[in-house]
């Protein structure tokens, strides 16, 4: 079975393909996938080039789907030939956030999904959409899901809502997509202005080119008459932070997920304070989460917007387009 390892000391020359022992038959409670796909996040782009240390060897990617090939005994959930989706965090079933690391995240605390089979608790996974591929399927489980919970599990989205989006990443572009079926209306930023034509396709209402207008949190506060924007999707972090203070309502809502600016950073707390902003930091979500997210997508019919698709063996290849910058949504990988 073929695979991808990720050698000490991490970087993308340190991706190796190789040969894995076969997982074997499922056992008591267990499913065995075949895999098909997976995407490309922020998170795995960290590991692999070791700006999040992962152990020697360690098999990368979090996101993974495919086809059930066999299950174990006890198991009803699935059946042969169901396509399936993981779990960012296997261990998050339900309820509130426990989880503040990533020991249990496949891909970097526990080996992912960069191989062509695994056997793991039927609980691992959940079903995928109705009628989407498996690289379709596979930008859920990061993306999407954090997406999802930004704005309709903490955020509470409702029609007339304003969003605020930065940027066009896989993350940015599913929050234009729920906003939109939920009936707000979006700002959308971007450095590049066929970027944000591409977005104004998808829905934006409103579009900023935030190296024009490095004022882009006034800018957007403006559009709305002054009021602000009720949620914003910070996938920027400590960069962009004091900007999309400036851009949210009193008493709006910033979710920030993201880190593309750096990991650490000043925090302009007295604009924080005056704008009574609800700032939540969050990292995708838990099992339900995924299943009734994937149940809003069987009945608004969104479909992920794929960038581009790289084999297993040019995963590095994958990762250096993504570093580049100029993808729009997500980038995937044939299994």
């Amino acid at each position: 079975m073929q695979g991808i390892v990720l050698r000490a000391p991490a970087g993308l020359d340190r991706l190796e393909t190789v040969d894995l022992a076969d997982p074997g038959a499922p056992g008591a409670g267990q499913i065995r996938v075949k895999l098909h796909a997976s995407s490309l996040n922020y998170h795995d782009y960290a590991v692999a080039l070791g700006w999040i240390a992962a152990a020697d060897g360690r098999i990368p990617m979090s996101d993974g789907a495919g086809v059930v090939e066999a299950v174990g005994d006890g198991v009803t959930e699935f059946a042969v030939g169901d396509s399936v989706v993981s779990c960012f965090f296997p261990t998050w079933q339900d309820g509130p956030a426990r989880i503040g690391d990533f020991s249990a995240t496949p891909g970097d605390g526990i080996d992912g999904y960069a191989r062509e089979a695994v056997v793991t608790p039927a609980t691992w996974f959940t079903r995928s959409p109705k009628g989407y591929s498996h690289a379709e399927a596979a930008t859920l489980t990061t993306a999407g899901l954090t997406a999802w919970r930004a704005l309709v599990v903490e955020g509470q989205i409702k029609a007339g809502d304003t969003v605020l989006v930065q940027g066009s990443g896989g993350v940015s572009v599913f929050a234009l997509q729920l906003a939109k079926a939920m009936g707000a209306t979006v700002i959308a930023t971007s450095s590049s202005d066929a970027k944000l034509e591409r977005l104004r396709a998808l829905g934006a209402d409103h579009l900023i080119n935030y190296k024009s207008q490095p004022n882009w949190g006034r800018a957007a506060r403006d559009w709305t008459g002054g009021q602000g924007v009720d949620h914003v999707v910070e996938v920027g972090g400590p960069g962009t932070l004091a900007q999309s203070i400036e851009a949210v309502r009193i008493g709006g809502r910033i979710a920030l997920i993201g880190i593309l600016t750096g990991m650490a950073g000043e925090v302009p707390t007295l604009a924080l304070m005056a704008r009574q902003t609800r700032l939540q930091g969050l990292i995708v979500g838990s099992r339900t989460h995924q299943q009734e997210f994937i149940s809003a997508l069987d009945a608004t019919g969104i479909r992920p917007v794929i960038d581009s698709t790289y084999p297993l063996k040019d995963l590095a290849a994958a990762f250096r387009h993504q570093g580049a910058g100029a993808h729009f949504g997500k980038i995937c990988v044939a299994i």
